[in-house]
């Protein structure tokens, strides 16, 4: 095996953690998607944990994700985007003793701000990593999801775990295209190295 082959470049070994980690969003965020979808839209208390604990599991994935590359201190937007999803999860917990509308109200604003942090994070990644179109296009959808979350808050309607549901899958759908991408992507770029 010549050192070329043997030496795998930086964008390579980065993209190896970055299809890991959008592979294992994908899977804790369609997990969530289902079961709030099923279970938890009878059962309140489970829907309460899940509340709390889908903004705890974004600060704990832009944690691990952070350290990968230098940590929260070279990765502003991911330091932000951990310290304000445990912000939200405080506030979800709280706004969960007045109303399911509070609750949406909270989860609008951090959308439209976790939103903005993923598409700087994205943008910043795209000269070193490729394949960043659909954490950029996740990161704009989220933010006007977060909009419209904040609108919906204000209406009369009944609103529940399903109101969120939707946002989550689209959430899953982006981390999956992002980590078929770069495996696409590392699969033809190493081929050529291994035609040789």
């Amino acid at each position: 095996m010549s050192a070329q082959t043997s030496v795998e470049s930086p964008a390579l070994s980065s993209n190896g953690w970055l299809k890991t980690y959008y592979y294992l969003r994908f899977a804790v965020s369609a997990a969530w998607v289902l079961a709030a979808f099923t279970v938890a839209k009878t059962v309140g208390p489970l829907a309460a944990v899940m509340l709390v604990a889908y903004p705890l599991w974004d600060a704990l994935a832009n944690y691990l994700d952070a350290q990968r590359s230098g940590g929260l201190g070279r990765n502003r937007t991911q330091l932000l985007n951990f310290v304000f999803s445990i912000i939200t999860a405080i506030a979800v917990a709280v706004a969960l003793g007045h109303s399911m509308n509070a609750v949406l109200a909270v989860y609008g604003v951090w959308a439209a701000l976790s939103g903005a942090f993923q598409l700087l994070t994205a943008l910043r990644r795209w000269k070193t990593n490729g394949a960043q179109w659909a954490m950029i296009l996740s990161g704009a959808q989220s933010a006007l999801a977060g909009l419209f979350f904040v609108k919906m808050a204000r209406s009369a309607e009944t609103i529940g775990i399903a109101n969120v549901a939707p946002y989550a899958a689209f959430g899953a759908f982006y981390f999956l295209v992002s980590a078929v991408w770069l495996s696409v992507s590392d699969f033809l770029r190493k081929s050529p190295q291994a035609a040789r």
